[in-house]
């Protein structure tokens, strides 16, 4: 679990926070109770009376919340006697109360394996597992637990929970089921049941469950931000509101009143409070959110407020994916005018696009980015500036490229027009139209139908199967052109069986961006799910057609897609919503095919 994973994001903007139905606390009243009495029951040799003085002391700082000193003492302890797999478990639990996962994932296997019988240390380990996405051990650990500890309420709950991020929907309700009939009042439960229907896209199923919680338990913060999350797209904004703000006092940790101010701030950016949702959306980069970007830069980040960056270097780092890095470009050409002629931008962003952003940002000095996941938590690295610091060219500034949008985006009205964010090179976009040209004849449709990242929630902002966008495969006079990244194949050989001409162009989609943002200019329109590809398409000036959430925060109350004005828009409903809106998608190819475009 502690080996680094390299980040590839091609994934469409995050919606909100995942719904939350995890249960328990490393920390709670009840685990800190558990641990003193092993403590006071330990029998302990002479070598090891220290120690156990000094974890109890450990242990006490935990009760009232300092879990740095807890931390120093838990140390302390294991300088005494290193093979005690309890002063291992407590200084774990000190480590993720700090947020330093990597450090606390050790300190848990080494507790784990002094102490292989203690399954609650099982039962932690895979709590934290779950946290940061190591669906699979996390899965491993608490089946171990439940073998020990059969019908454990919390555990099945945090499987449950497992499950449902790894899209195994059914096997979690089926897990849940028998232990509702048996333990049918208890809330967390229900909540865990409505993240499941919740993550599925069965919203309003969801929402009953999440308000059977409620009437349970009232003061469930978990149940109320969940319901919170659910009645936003179903168009209670209201009472979507009323929620978050009553949630947020509940919290528990320090990760829940992260997660539950990121939705809120996702909430407010929906709702167009700007500029105090941008301001607020700087949560993002909170350390207790475990997806939170750190950045390795050797320069102060820049503060608008008391910053003067006339003349200054600059340094802007792309975060999250592709699209959002696409998206938040929208205010680049403002800080390149800002530092003026004298004074230099520097962009960072995913290393496949830095020849896009560079032919639409001449002012500008674009390199790649490298990002990487140590044992959970996400760094990005700038390799161009490091080099450029050897030669002696140091940033004054660093700043992520969302939050320019605070500075630069004050109101809706503010947004610039039509622009391109990314240019395509010319020559390439002239091949793609001779290739395009050697297909039959018809309308050339860049065909996007999925993101490459389906997990959890994401899940439900996409068509639940390939079948559903046969009616768009059929368009007379269209001729549907692959531009989907990932491995398709199984959906390409079926749109085959049934008759269906697809045509894939030979290059890897996933990888040659270049090609992708050509070819998307060479189509006559593209369409598809707000993903990765639709915003290449749209921030190229494309031809696009977009699927976008009933919520989606891009909108800001407008009828269009503020980011990419020329964008179309097409809103599908928050329940049961893709196969109305794949009709409203034939429909406007088919009066394009009779009528030309003046008709779309």
């Amino acid at each position: 679990m502690s080996a680094a994973q390299t980040i590839d994001d091609t994934a469409a903007h995050a919606p909100a926070p995942a719904a939350q139905g995890l249960a328990g606390d490393a920390a709670s009243p009840d685990a800190i109770r558990k641990l003193s009495r092993s403590l006071a029951g330990a029998k302990s040799v002479k070598a090891q009376k220290k120690a156990i003085e000094l974890l109890k002391l450990s242990v006490a700082a935990i009760r009232v919340g300092d879990f740095e000193k807890a931390t120093q003492r838990a140390l302390a302890a294991l300088n005494h006697d290193e093979t005690m797999g309890v002063g291992w478990h407590v200084l774990a639990i000190c480590q993720e109360k700090l947020n330093q996962f990597g450090p606390a994932i050790h300190a848990y296997e080494a507790a784990l394996q002094l102490l292989p019988d203690e399954t609650d240390i099982a039962h932690d380990l895979g709590r934290l597992a779950q946290r940061l996405g190591y669906l699979d051990i996390s899965e491993k650990l608490l089946i171990k637990y439940l073998a020990a500890n059969p019908g454990h309420v919390e555990a099945v709950n945090n499987l449950a929970c497992v499950l449902r991020d790894q899209n195994r929907y059914n096997d979690a309700v089926e897990l849940l089921r028998p232990m509702l009939e048996i333990e049918s009042d208890n809330a967390v439960l229900w909540n865990t049941l409505g993240t499941v229907l919740n993550d599925e896209g069965r919203l309003n199923e969801a929402l009953t469950f999440f308000e059977e919680a409620l009437r349970l338990d009232p003061a469930f913060a978990k149940a109320r931000y969940n319901r919170a999350n659910v009645r936003r797209p179903l168009g209670d904004i209201k009472g979507a509101m009323e929620d978050m703000a009553a949630a947020m006092p509940g919290a528990e940790t320090s990760y829940e009143i992260a997660m539950m101010n990121m939705a809120l701030a996702l909430m407010k950016m929906g709702q167009a409070m700007i500029p105090e949702a941008f301001e607020a959306y700087e949560v993002r980069l909170d350390p207790n959110l475990p997806d939170a970007m750190q950045v390795a830069v050797d320069a102060p980040r820049w503060n608008p407020k008391t910053d003067d960056v006339a003349g200054k270097r600059v340094l802007v780092v792309g975060e999250q994916g592709i699209a959002d890095e696409l998206v938040f470009s929208n205010c680049l050409q403002d800080l390149i005018d800002a530092v003026g002629p004298e004074g230099q931008v520097y962009l960072a962003v995913e290393q496949r696009m830095v020849g896009l952003f560079q032919r639409a940002f001449p002012q500008a000095i674009v390199g790649g980015h490298r990002a990487v996941r140590l044992e959970g938590r996400l760094t990005r690295y700038i390799p161009f500036a490091e080099e450029m610091a050897k030669t002696g060219t140091k940033m004054d500034f660093w700043v992520p490229i969302a939050s320019l949008m605070a500075v630069y985006r004050p109101t809706v009205e503010s947004f610039p027009g039509p622009r391109a964010y990314i240019v395509p090179s010319p020559e390439k976009v002239e091949y793609w139209k001779g290739e395009l040209a050697r297909l039959p004849e018809g309308l050339k449709v860049g065909l996007h139908w999925k993101s490459l990242v389906m997990t959890g929630a994401r899940a439900a902002f996409f068509a639940a199967g390939f079948q559903l966008w046969e009616p768009i495969l059929r368009t007379p006079g269209c001729v549907m052109i692959n531009l989907q990244c990932g491995d398709v194949s199984a959906d390409l050989e079926a749109a085959e069986a049934a008759g269906v001409y697809i045509w894939t162009p030979p290059i890897n989609l996933k990888d040659d961006l270049e090609d992708v943002a050509a070819l998307s200019m060479a189509c006559d329109v593209v369409l598809g799910p707000g993903i990765a590809g639709t915003n290449i398409a749209a921030a190229a000036q494309a031809r696009t057609w977009m699927v976008v959430a009933p919520d989606d925060w891009h909108l800001l109350t407008t009828d269009h897609y503020v980011f990419y004005p020329e964008t179309k828009i097409f809103v599908r409903q928050a329940v049961n919503g893709w196969p109305e809106v794949i009709g409203r998608l034939r429909a406007a190819l088919d009066r394009v095919v009779a009528d030309g475009w003046n008709a779309a």
